[in-house]
């Protein structure tokens, strides 16, 4: 799949949320891509001007794809803290889990874990490393540490397709 921005699909040298979302769904036709495009394009979106400018794309490929381990994950600190105040709280957890499930074959979901199956129950396992309570929030350097601590956290914040 080929991510470059071309002057047919950009011809401003922008992309916008609508272009991105159906640029990324290409990489998940068996499911719905959008929720969590949106989310992606969000964390991207680093001057918040509803648009992708080409430093603002070449930034993101290089920190989802070719970063350090720790890049990635401030990348997927600030695709789970939604609100951008800083801090992750649970029911963002959940939103971002909500989009991640969606991500998720309908012929996979079978073979997800007992505690896992729903997105309501990743989002509840993945906060629960964090030992934070139901109305706690979760800092950077928090959630990176804590992700690192953990194989199974840092499985539950991403999908990767089994195919």
């Amino acid at each position: 799949m080929d991510l470059k921005l071309n002057t047919k699909q950009c011809p401003t040298g922008r992309i916008s949320k609508e272009e991105f979302q159906n640029i990324y769904s290409k990489f998940f036709p068996e499911s719905d891509a959008d929720t969590y495009a949106k989310h992606v394009f969000r964390s991207f979106d680093t001057n918040d001007d509803g648009t992708l400018d080409f430093k603002e794309y070449i930034i993101a490929l290089h920190m989802t794809s070719t970063g350090k381990t720790t890049r990635k994950l401030e990348w997927a600190f600030s695709l789970f803290d939604v609100d951008k105040n800083g801090y992750i709280t649970k029911s963002e957890v959940k939103e971002i889990c909500t989009a991640i499930f969606k991500l998720i074959p309908k012929d996979e979901l079978s073979s997800l874990a007992d505690d896992e199956n729903t997105a309501e129950k990743r989002a509840d396992k993945l906060w629960n490393f964090f030992e934070k309570g139901e109305n706690d929030r979760v800092a950077e350097g928090e959630f990176i540490q804590g992700v690192l601590d953990n194989d199974d956290a840092l499985r539950l914040i991403q999908y990767s397709p089994s195919k």
